[in-house]
């Protein structure tokens, strides 16, 4: 039988017992939705150490921490992550995410999963702030430690969460993966779905059903890569389809692109039929060909097919094709403004990540994204206008829906916590950090949002490859990361 001391696979590295916890909350399974028994475990934990601690039906865990000797006068400080981990194994991995444990191992200064993801992302936050209500620091201001759930599936915990159980003022969320950098803002953003249906029509006579296809795109998150000039396989699909049109009759039966909406496409396939065969092909590789001069390097691998097919079940009319391609090939998307405030930041931008078909209806799945909430009310007002337009077609039908919204955060001019980070990394290692907002959502937007004049920073340590098997934690990263966040801590505000 293991001993206490050798179950633990990391050490050498301090705090020992952040890196302690960080292990033993691997053994408790977590997956979104599924965070029961991490949620009832902070409160064992809270309970056993005579902390409060309040629990909430969307099982996130609230525990407070008082204040050392000498801080009691103090202003109270929130740190915050999601106790959630996204679940992806390797395809030769035999795991059950509901029951299985992560089974960590050191490689180098790195720590991963045996064919798992780590759960780093966040369960590196879960772990530092048991440390700190496990007594780790000697002197802190009043501490409360917020732990949310279903982050990675919708930020749906810091949603729910009562808010007007926190004193503070000010919040470290630690769910960033650098420790180089503070993270001062983040993007909002909302899903539209704009669903098609079409009436169909058997094919004349002569016509030539046609898949055309795209593939070997590099895509990437909708959020982080979206002005890394990375090619949207459904906006190049449109592209081909539209000078198709444009030299022969064309009827569309089918489009299918994309697999998540907040994933640039890397792969998209059309169901078509084409009047003058040879003449489609033409367009198309000329189409083709010029779209491949275009690209970059990241999409060097692009690839574009035109092959004869069978005949589908169901076409639409010429001017309902035509409306349909419109559509998809008008409505932008992309970077859509860049911030004027901050360079090389993009400040609004939509991606059409997702196109389904299943009979006579297309679904077209939109991901917008931006901390300025008219800036969402706009995406709003023109996905509507190009579904009005549809539904001017005669044939068609077509609704928009939009749903999920979740608030930005935006960059504040003055920020005490940010300024002291900045400090004491300058201080500790001789570095300016950087100074930034992501182009992607935060539990800081919410909590933002819901706690007006909250001065927040999202920091971290360094991680890599994040919800995938390949995923590491740099454990020397974590040691700068809580030393840097112990010196925050350990400084008193008011003299």
């Amino acid at each position: 039988m293991n001993t206490t001391e050798n179950k633990y696979v990391i050490s050498g590295y301090e705090p020992k017992r952040l890196f302690r916890f960080f292990e033993d909350i691997c053994r408790i399974p977590r997956g979104s939705g599924n965070e029961k028994g991490i949620s009832d475990y902070l409160v064992a934990f809270a309970n056993e150490r005579g902390l409060e601690v309040h629990q909430d039906e969307e099982l996130n865990v609230l525990i407070r921490k008082p204040a050392t000797a000498g801080y009691e006068n103090e202003p109270s400080i929130l740190l915050q992550g999601h106790v959630d981990m996204v679940c992806e194994k390797n395809n030769d991995t035999v795991h059950d995410f509901l029951t299985d444990p992560i089974i960590p191992y050191v490689d180098g200064k790195f720590l991963k999963a045996r064919g798992t993801t780590l759960g780093g992302d966040n369960g590196i936050a879960v772990a530092t702030m048991m440390a700190l209500l496990d007594g780790e620091l000697d002197a802190h201001p009043e501490l409360e430690c917020l732990f949310t759930t279903s982050e990675e599936t919708g930020l749906n915990g810091a949603y729910a969460f009562d808010y007007s159980l926190i004193k503070s003022t000010r919040m470290i969320n630690m769910d960033s993966e650098a420790d180089d950098c503070v993270i001062v803002g983040c993007a909002g953003g909302l899903r539209s779905d704009v669903s098609v249906e079409y009436t169909p029509i058997a094919l004349p006579d002569g016509i030539t059903p046609v898949k055309v296809s795209v593939s070997g795109l590099m895509g990437g998150h909708s959020g982080e890569n979206i002005n890394d000039g990375r090619a949207n396989a459904n906006k190049l699909v449109a592209m081909l389809i539209k000078d198709i049109s444009s030299s022969t009759d064309t009827y569309i039966s089918a489009i299918v692109g994309g697999s998540k909406d907040n994933a640039i496409p890397r792969e998209c396939e059309a169901y078509i039929a084409v009047k003058d065969a040879d003449a489609a092909r033409e367009a198309f590789e000329l189409c083709a060909s010029s779209i491949k001069d275009a690209l970059g390097e990241d999409d060097a691998a692009f690839n574009a097919s035109f092959d004869v097919t069978d005949a589908a079940n169901e076409y639409a009319t010429l001017d309902a094709t035509k409306a349909l391609i419109d559509f998809f090939y008008r409505i932008p998307v992309g970077v859509l403004k860049m911030s004027l405030a901050m360079e090389n930041f993009v400040e609004f931008s939509r991606n059409l990540g997702v196109i389904r078909s299943e009979g006579n209806k297309i679904s077209f799945v939109f991901s917008t994204r931006s901390a300025i909430e008219r800036q969402l009310d706009s995406s709003i007002r023109v996905t509507n206008s190009f579904t009005d337009r549809l539904n001017m077609t005669e044939g068609v039908s077509a609704t928009a829906n939009h749903y999920s919204r979740y608030p930005g955060w935006e960059y504040a001019e003055v920020s005490a916590l940010r300024e002291q980070f900045v400090r004491i990394h300058e201080e500790l290692y001789g570095q300016t950090p950087i100074v930034k907002s992501i182009h992607a959502g935060l539990e800081c937007g919410i909590i933002a949002s819901r706690c007006p004049g909250m001065d927040i920073i999202a920091i971290g340590p360094d991680m890599k490859d994040i919800h995938s098997p390949a995923e590491a934690l740099d454990l020397i990263s974590c040691e700068k990361f809580y030393r840097i966040l112990s010196k925050m801590l350990t400084e008193k505000q008011n003299g």
